[in-house]
């Protein structure tokens, strides 16, 4: 049976006005053959032919099998199994071998860079969690491996489940799932056909779930003539994220980020308070921020600092205001800043590769468009812009704080009336500081 005749006779509507296609700069995609208004509906598939856990739990011949396992598999180890088993099968469940046989045979995310692609993005938190990743996936599929595959060699025949496998399955479920926040759940899933449609940011988020009629529609998220090709919208991610679970970047991503972990050893002078301030605002004590050119420096980050970096003197204050949105002290402001200006400092020196560098061999081809170190130069490129607008952003915000001729921080410091960005403790240091502050200051005033 063929894929096509598979989804037509499982209910999938929408399907005669679309068509398969290799386009030069995407690759395979979806085409028009009609004009479409924005929110037409373009397709949809019911979900009895979706790819997820809960299909796969009720599997006649594996559901059983799965749910024994304890404690239980993830969603997304669930779906590599199911995509495994019912690529393996030589008879039976023809529609889903069908829809197999048109995946892709390899994938281009980082995890499958080699150690010299992927150090050029080195520093870069797709370095890191790339190589956390890989370590992930060998930790996964060894308990796999001893949890199912050897257990039930009949139905998960080893040489068809390899490691090797294992991977291809996640990926083709990273690249190809679309998730769904339902009102008691996380739902993701895999659509027939509608797992072709390549992303744009030209288009609305445009795929929707309805769990009461149990289908998946996609809409038009644009006007489209016949003939264009049919984009999905994935949402706001940035390239460290594309790269890591689809495979390709985009060039000036507007959603580029580089994820700021935060934390607070158990050991720390008055932790438990701490802890309590935080979660009052919202905060957990391991607290991950994405930091991003439009706002480099978040609100919550400087909060959660401020906190951290109370005193026992302060805390006391703090824990009445139950808010940590403005300067609680000239002290721990001075303190956190300083901290983020180091922080941000030490950060970009562990880039493997500098900015300036990467943009060089961007510009002169050494990296060849589209290739892996290529798209790791971008994601590079990117983080370490973000890192640099945090360090000014700190810069800035510290220069109100300390004085700049003593450093010292006083809770009477007063801006420079001229500039405004810059503070004095007194007449006495305003004056000793002019001649290296005047030239500033004069061409902030023009």
């Amino acid at each position: 049976m063929k894929l096509q005749e598979w989804l037509v006779n499982g209910g999938v509507e929408g399907l005669s006005l679309l068509q398969l296609e290799d386009f030069p700069d995407t690759g395979r995609g979806v085409k028009t053959l009609r004009s479409l208004k924005s929110h037409d509906v373009v397709l949809t598939v019911p979900g009895s032919l979706l790819w997820t856990a809960d299909v796969a739990l009720s599997d006649p011949v594996i559901g059983t099998v799965i749910r024994t396992v304890e404690p239980p598999l993830s969603v997304d180890d669930i779906l590599a199994v199911f995509l495994l088993f019912i690529k393996s099968c030589e008879t039976g469940y023809d529609g889903r071998r069908a829809h197999v046989e048109l995946l892709p045979t390899s994938y281009t995310a980082s995890i499958f860079f080699n150690d010299e692609e992927l150090e050029i993005c080195a520093g870069s938190s797709l370095y890191h969690l790339t190589q956390k990743l890989k370590q992930q996936i060998r930790d996964d599929y060894l308990q796999l491996l001893n949890k199912l595959i050897t257990k039930h060699p009949d139905l998960f025949p080893l040489e068809r489940f390899t490691q090797d496998d294992y991977i291809w399955a996640l990926c083709t479920i990273w690249s190809r799932g679309m998730d769904f926040q339902l009102s008691d759940k996380q739902f993701r899933c895999i659509a027939p056909f509608a797992d072709m449609l390549n992303h744009s940011l030209d288009v609305e988020l445009c795929h929707i779930y309805d769990p009461k009629l149990n289908r998946l529609q996609i809409l038009a998220g644009k006007e489209y003539k016949a003939g264009e090709q049919v984009f999905i919208n994935y949402g706001p991610v940035p390239n460290n994220r594309l790269l890591r679970l689809y495979g390709f970047i985009l060039t000036d991503n507007p959603h580029d980020s580089y994820d700021l972990v935060l934390t607070t050893h158990p050991q720390a002078p008055l932790y438990s308070q701490k802890v309590a301030l935080l979660e009052s605002i919202g905060l957990q004590v391991n607290s991950t921020f994405p930091l991003k050119l439009s706002d480099p420096l978040p609100l919550n980050v400087l909060q959660y600092l401020r906190i951290q970096r109370l005193s026992s003197s302060e805390i006391s204050t703090l824990a009445v205001k139950h808010e940590a949105k403005d300067k609680i002290s000239a002290r721990n402001e001075a303190e956190i800043l300083k901290a983020l200006d180091e922080a941000c400092e030490n950060l970009l020196a562990g880039f493997s590769v500098s900015f300036e560098e990467l943009e060089t061999k961007i510009a002169s081809g050494a990296y060849q468009k589209g290739s892996n170190a290529w798209a790791a130069a971008h994601v590079s490129i990117g983080e370490q812009k973000i890192l640099r607008a945090t360090l000014q952003k700190a810069k800035e915000l510290l220069a109100l704080v300390i004085c700049a001729n003593c450093g010292k921080a006083n809770e009477n410091n007063k801006r420079c009336g001229r500039c405004r960005k810059v503070v004095y403790c007194g007449v006495d240091c305003q004056k000793s500081h002019y001649k290296e502050h005047k030239v500033l200051c004069k061409a902030s005033g023009e």
